[in-house]
């Protein structure tokens, strides 16, 4: 065998292991790019963060009124105008209190006695779970078909407070079958709050 048949036998082997190489090199994936890949895959399969998680987006009212403001605004005849044949003044009143960790949902009659109480703690919903808007909504939905039992049909609602489930406990109230006829915000507001915290030294 001659040197030059011994190199081209060489040359076609190396040729043959190269090719093999680009064939199966697809195959082989360090164990970190594959976590990385599959984490990918993972997030692109989960659905969409709820709007709902982090806070409410807020919405410019004025804008979705329009030109006709003055009828959405309460006057000095609306404590006798009449909504599905009851005064507005004798309406029954479901008060929303929202905190970043519960939301608690009690409806009253016009005079203010409590006829039903419910909070997401008490549906079921525990530690932080009871902060999210979800525990709000099915709170409201719950209370919102108690008081469709009894007759209640038009409410008017009070909030108070700051939490993810400010929204959502309408929402649900309305999803009940409940007829929502006005909405107000009754959260207080200090106006000589406490001292803050010192700044942390690092």
């Amino acid at each position: 065998m001659s040197f030059k048949s011994a190199l081209s036998a060489l040359v076609q082997n190396t040729q043959k292991l190269v090719i093999a190489r680009n064939q199966f090199r697809h195959l082989h994936s360090t164990p970190c790019l594959l976590k990385v890949e599959d984490r990918k895959e993972m997030l692109a399969s989960m659905p969409a963060k709820d709007e709902g998680t982090a806070g409410e987006r807020s919405v410019d009212i004025d804008t979705l009124i329009g030109k006709k403001k003055e009828k959405f605004f309460p006057n000095a005849n609306t404590p006798q105008q009449l909504f599905n044949g009851i005064p507005f003044s004798e309406l029954p009143i479901c008060n929303i209190r929202v905190s970043p960790n519960n939301t608690i949902i009690s409806v009253t009659d016009y005079k203010g006695t409590t006829r039903f109480i419910r909070s997401c703690g008490i549906e079921g919903f525990k530690n932080t779970r009871k902060g999210t808007n979800i525990a709000a909504q099915a709170t409201a939905i719950t209370i919102g078909s108690k008081s469709m039992e009894i007759g209640w049909k038009s409410v008017r609602v009070q909030v108070r407070g700051l939490g993810p489930g400010r929204m959502s406990a309408i929402k649900g109230l309305q999803m009940s079958g409940l007829n929502i006829i006005s909405i107000t915000d009754n959260t207080r507001v200090t106006w000589n709050p406490p001292r803050a915290r010192k700044q942390r030294s690092l």
